[in-house]
């Protein structure tokens, strides 16, 4: 997949400039299917002519949605605001293993975005996606045996981040060899051979699957109220980082 392409296009036709594209969801994750799209989502600057004039510009470009591409990106403005309060999706995209582009400039100044990594709010956001799909998923008789992928990542997410105090790491198969506990490994294992292979659709509940991962929300809330909310981050790294990025 030429994603490289549509990066040039959408510079064109925009008038911006890309700074760092990277795959997200299922493929950056290490478990798409045959059927799986593309989830690209990068990151531009405009022009600084763009950035004075009095009327606004929307901060998101939605360059492309079929069946095989997904491409979207955040303006750097956008995103550095966003960073301010610890959004994990940042860490996410800035952590993938499938890099489409980067820039001499992301390099640098990527590594400064740890200044802005909030524990308490990093755990709560993977506490609540592992929460919202036991609750939409494993809550029924019948499941979505995918969701056990996405709730298994969140909770190991917020471990990580509980005993290494640094952003989780995207792949999955990382997560796994941390924090898999070895009676549950082939149960996983045999999963993921059906997943890559997109013979995994509704069944019933794997039961011990199903216990550890309730009682690993059980066990991760309690640790989650203990996190204080500390104060912000000044701006004033991210008002650097925002200006260096005019100087073409």
């Amino acid at each position: 997949m030429n994603i490289e392409k549509e990066l040039a296009e959408l510079e064109r036709r925009e008038n911006v400039r890309v700074l760092y594209c990277a795959e997200a969801g299922s493929r950056a994750w290490g478990f798409p299917s045959p059927d799986s799209d593309y989830d690209a989502r990068f990151v531009y600057v405009r022009t600084v002519e763009d950035y004075l004039k009095l009327g606004s510009q929307r901060d998101v470009i939605e360059w492309k949605l079929d069946d095989t591409l997904d491409i979207n990106g955040w303006d750097l403005r956008k995103l550095l605001r966003l960073l301010y309060n610890s959004n994990p999706v940042i860490f996410e995209w800035r952590g993938s293993p499938i890099v489409y582009r980067t820039t001499d400039f992301w390099e640098k100044n990527a590594p400064l975005f740890d200044e802005y990594f909030s524990e308490r709010a990093v755990i709560n956001h993977y506490l609540s996606i592992a929460r919202s799909d036991f609750s939409n998923n494993l809550s029924h008789d019948r499941v979505k045996l995918k969701k056990y992928f996405y709730i298994l990542r969140a909770i190991w997410a917020c471990r990580w981040v509980i005993e290494k105090h640094s952003p989780p790491p995207v792949p999955f198969d990382v997560l796994c060899g941390e924090y898999c506990p070895e009676e549950l490994r082939g149960t996983i294992g045999a999963l993921l051979e059906k997943k890559l292979a997109g013979q995994l659709g509704s069944g019933t509940h794997i039961t011990p699957l199903t216990a550890y991962a309730e009682q690993s929300i059980r066990e991760l809330t309690e640790l989650a109220a203990a996190y204080e909310k500390l104060p912000p981050k000044g701006w004033d790294t991210l008002d650097r980082i925002f200006l260096q990025s005019l100087d073409r």
